[in-house]
């Protein structure tokens, strides 16, 4: 077997584990986390406004998601997508905690979301370090998914900015600003290359 796909695999494994998430979890729940990072700023930094369908790539336990859907408001949508099932097992857990109605949790890969066509009008990618199925996969099918003019908002957490820069907008985006390690890229009108 190709070594690369077996450390792949065993990555995969890891992502999904029991372990994995419970660290996740123990970060992302903590209470004190708000106080270091608020989950609203760096969401109105990514571009989240009323009444938009909006799309959470690796939502892991909710941090971003409950305060993402308030943020939308009633008239918003927020899909939140996650690779772990534990992951969406919590944010329905929250759902019902909050009372929460505009949150639909999707168990699977961002890249192959099964959303429609331009159905999502800000796509969001936020602390992760891993993208099941490659960065390139991800960003064609954000492309897919986001309306005319479109946001993909990502935090930075490793790696050239440049190199960022430069693979979202081989698939059709345009870099529109970079707030702190927060950088927003509009659909642009031309095809991905």
């Amino acid at each position: 077997m190709n070594t690369r796909n077996t450390e792949r695999h065993r990555f995969d494994d890891l992502h999904t584990s029991g372990l994995a998430f419970w660290v996740m979890s123990l970060m992302h729940d903590n209470p004190l986390l708000p106080l270091l990072k608020n989950p609203y700023r760096a969401l109105e930094t990514a571009g989240l406004r009323p009444g938009q369908k909006v799309l959470e790539v690796g939502c892991g336990p909710g941090f971003f998601t409950i305060p993402a859907a308030r943020m939308v408001g009633t008239s918003g949508t927020v899909y939140a997508v996650d690779v772990n099932p534990r992951a969406i097992k919590r944010v329905e857990v929250k759902i019902r905690k909050y009372e929460i109605s505009n949150i639909s949790p999707i168990l699977g890969n961002a890249a192959h979301s099964g959303l429609p066509d331009g159905s999502v009008d800000l796509a969001f990618i936020f602390g992760l370090r891993y993208i099941a199925g490659g960065l390139d996969n991800l960003v064609l099918e954000m492309y897919r998914i986001l309306t005319a003019g479109g946001i993909l908002s990502f935090e930075k957490t490793q790696g050239s900015d440049d190199k960022l820069v430069e693979e979202v907008s081989r698939a059709g985006f345009v870099k529109t600003e970079k707030k702190g390690r927060i950088f927003v890229f509009t659909k642009g009108i031309n095809t991905p290359k």
